[in-house]
């Protein structure tokens, strides 16, 4: 059976479902296809693959959604950044810091940049990447600091790298999708309650 995945949950979760199936369901090949979002949903409405998982909150009316888990967004920082003896930060923090961010690829941007309106921030962007590794080692390197979601955790090891969650939470669910008209198999279905018993929140993946 194939599950597809967008980046972010390709990376941080599925290789533990991968994990867990092998343990729990050896007699099931399970085959994961990590693409863009859009080429997610796309190849589950063909039937490329049964099933798959994307962040939400996601309108279909030819896909059934069900929530996963919630995930929310964290401030990364140096540990000697004024704010790394703090627990948490609120949005306001994020006033004048100089933002190396993920490009607007990542789908999370448009969330960001609407949250840090409503709580009247500005914020320079200096650098827009492709890809969280790159964003920790600017981070790292002091070019500024960073807002992600927790699924783009953990930091790197041995890193001087923090993450702080943002206050008051701006939540995106992890949703996994399927056609309505198509029933899963037995296969598939063992796999999708795998799923679906994962933590309820990102920053509770360890």
């Amino acid at each position: 059976m194939i599950v597809a995945a967008s980046p972010t949950v390709a990376c941080r979760l599925m290789p533990r479902v991968i994990a867990s199936c092998l343990r729990q369901f050896p007699l099931i090949t399970l085959s994961l296809r990590d693409d863009v979002q859009s080429d997610v949903l796309r190849k589950v409405k063909s039937g490329e693959v049964d099933f798959g998982v994307v962040i939400g909150p996601l309108a279909a009316d030819d896909l059934h959604a069900e929530p996963v888990m919630t995930d929310s967004f964290c401030l990364v920082a140096r540990r000697d950044h004024p704010l790394g003896c703090h627990a948490a930060a609120p949005w306001e923090a994020l006033a004048g810091e100089r933002l190396a961010m993920l490009d607007y690829a990542s789908g999370s941007r448009p969330i960001i940049d609407a949250v840090m309106q409503e709580h009247g921030v500005e914020a320079p962007v200096v650098q827009e990447l492709g890809h969280s590794a790159t964003v920790f080692g600017l981070v790292e390197a002091g070019v500024g600091v960073s807002v992600l979601r927790w699924l783009a955790l953990p930091l790197p090891a041995d890193s001087s790298l923090i993450a702080l969650p943002l206050e008051p939470r701006a939540e995106r669910t992890v949703e996994l999708v399927r056609r309505r008209e198509r029933p899963l198999s037995p296969a598939a279905e063992s796999v999708w309650s795998l799923i679906a018993g994962l933590p309820p929140r990102a920053e509770d993946l360890g």
